[in-house]
């Protein structure tokens, strides 16, 4: 089977764009990859003028097709839809091919996807929040395909002496920080009494009297010391990003959840609705519902190793066994075939 897959690559940053392209080469398919953010022009460019933009985001449009008449595929997969145009949708339907969106982001970006949705043949969303927002918009074959691991290059790592001295500490969280992000802060501050350790961008622009800024370690992170950093912990948290004006809903599974699961670590997790639809508390991670209770969760699981890994382990087998980016795209194409 040919599949034509769009969606964007960093050549300096590994992202689930690559485990996706990965995945659907080793389900048998010839793929071709579009990559979705080609623009001519830069962005600082294109926003100063509509012109430009438009110009360039039809010129993107243009290519995708040229790339779609040269290379034949039965199905087109786009990754996030932001930048393809409904009219880029039809055209490739007119040409014979299936089409299937899988939506990326928490749905505050979703105005570009709310109109160019309906036109797929197939929707494929990373959060329950998306499926149940884009109901609203009459968007047909709607389905729920959350995130996934990649198992050769999510998983426990050896670590040199040097690697664990840099790494090593009783808690870690590996996650961005904004003034949107206030839930997460909150959360942190309530285990400074502990070996804590902070990775990622935006936690330099923490205010100057926050009690996490000596907690930070680096700012900028790639995912091949994500998992280093995993290994050398003996728990990961993960807070999940909500609107705290409550205007969009955000019910998904951060990707981070099943990375970490992967690399054997025990997780200590909000009460995220897909997270809880997806794994059991207590058997693959641990989920708190507020503060009182993460803290008392952390010290429990650090006072009992053997209680924490029984659970990671379990964590990690779970994960290997139902939530690898093939099994999505599996799942995806078995939908399709269907269809």
């Amino acid at each position: 089977m040919k599949v034509l897959f769009s969606s964007n690559i960093n050549p300096h940053f590994k992202t689930f764009s690559d485990y996706i392209k990965k995945a659907f080469k080793e389900t048998g398919c010839n793929t071709c990859f579009f990559e979705n953010r080609a623009f001519f022009l830069p962005g600082r460019i294109r926003d100063r003028l509509d012109l430009l933009q438009n110009w360039d985001l039809k010129r993107l449009n243009r290519k995708l097709l040229e790339k779609a008449e040269e290379f034949k595929p039965q199905i087109y997969v786009e990754s996030g839809g932001w930048n393809i145009l409904p009219d880029t949708i039809e055209k490739l339907k007119s040409m014979g091919i299936k089409t299937a969106l899988w939506t990326v982001d928490p749905p505050h970006t979703f105005k570009q996807i709310t109109e160019a949705a309906p036109r797929y043949d197939f929707v494929f969303c990373q959060g329950t929040e998306a499926v149940e927002i884009l109901k609203e918009y009459d968007v047909q074959n709607l389905h729920w395909l959350p995130f996934a691991c990649d198992p050769d290059f999510h998983k426990p790592v050896e670590l040199t002496i040097s690697e664990q001295n840099k790494y090593a500490t009783q808690i870690c969280c590996v996650g961005s920080w904004t003034s949107d992000y206030e839930k997460r802060q909150a959360a942190l501050e309530c285990l400074t009494d502990y070996n804590l350790g902070i990775w990622g961008p935006g936690w330099n622009n923490l205010p100057v009297g926050s009690n996490l800024n000596k907690f930070v370690r680096n700012y900028h992170t790639k995912p091949e010391e994500w998992i280093k950093i995993y290994s050398a912990t003996r728990i990961a948290v993960i807070v999940h990003y909500q609107d705290m004006k409550g205007h969009v809903p955000c019910y998904q599974a951060s990707p981070k959840v099943f990375e970490t699961l992967a690399c054997e670590t025990l997780l200590v997790v909000d009460d995220q609705k897909d997270v809880l639809s997806l794994f059991e508390s207590g058997r693959h991670l641990v989920v708190y519902h507020n503060h009182k209770e993460l803290k008392e969760l952390i010290h429990h699981y650090l006072e009992h190793p053997d209680e924490a890994r029984k659970i990671a382990q379990q964590g990690r087998r779970n994960v290997l066994e139902n939530h690898t980016f093939k099994h999505r795209v599996d799942e995806m194409l078995g939908i399709i075939k269907k269809g």
